[in-house]
C-alpha cells in the first residue's frame, strides 16, 4: 500500500438541520459528509488536480448490477471512448484496506471491466492492473497516467 500524502483542498460546505454536507463537483450538488465521502472527495481532486484526470469523465456512485443485486461503485473515471478506465473503491478513514475491500472492488469490476483498480481509505491506496482474459489483477505501482 501506498501513503496518500493529499493536499488539502478548499471544499465548500454547509449545513442543513444539523446534516454537514459537502459539494461533490462530479454531482454539482451537496451530498451528506459521511468519513467514506471526505475520503471521495479529497481524492476526486486529488485526481482532478495532481493527476490531472479529466473531471467530464468521472461518474459517482454509479449504478450497475452484480449476481441481479443493485450496487454502487464510489467512483468510475472513464476514458475518452467511454470505457471504464479505473474504479476508485472509497472506505472511511477507519476500515483498514485488507483482502475484503479488495474483493469488493473486484466484484464491482467483474461488470464493469476497467483496467485498473484503486482502492483507498484517505490515508493509504493500493492500485491494481487487471488482465480480464487473464482474470486476474496484479499490483500496480502508483496510479495510472490518464492518456
Amino acid at each position: 500500500m501506498i501513503p496518500l500524502d493529499l493536499p488539502q483542498y478548499a471544499h465548500r460546505m454547509k449545513k442543513e438541520k444539523s446534516v454537514l454536507r459537502i459539494y461533490d463537483i462530479i454531482r454539482k450538488k451537496y451530498v451528506m459528509l459521511t468519513p467514506e465521502e471526505w475520503v471521495r472527495q479529497q481524492f476526486v481532486h486529488w485526481l482532478l488536480e495532481v493527476h490531472q484526470y479529466p473531471k467530464a469523465l468521472m461518474r459517482v456512485e454509479t449504478g450497475l448490477k452484480y449476481n441481479q443485486r443493485q450496487k454502487r461503485t464510489d467512483l468510475v473515471v472513464y476514458n475518452r471512448a467511454g470505457l471504464p478506465f479505473v474504479l476508485v473503491e472509497c472506505k472511511s478513514m477507519k476500515i483498514t484496506l485488507d483482502q475484503q475491500v479488495c474483493e469488493q472492488a473486484a466484484l464491482y469490476n467483474a461488470t464493469l471491466k476497467a483496467p485498473y483498480i484503486i482502492v483507498t481509505n484517505g490515508y493509504f491506496y493500493q492500485t491494481f492492473h487487471v488482465d480480464q482474459c487473464a482474470k486476474k489483477a496484479e499490483a500496480y505501482q502508483g496510479i495510472p497516467q490518464f492518456a
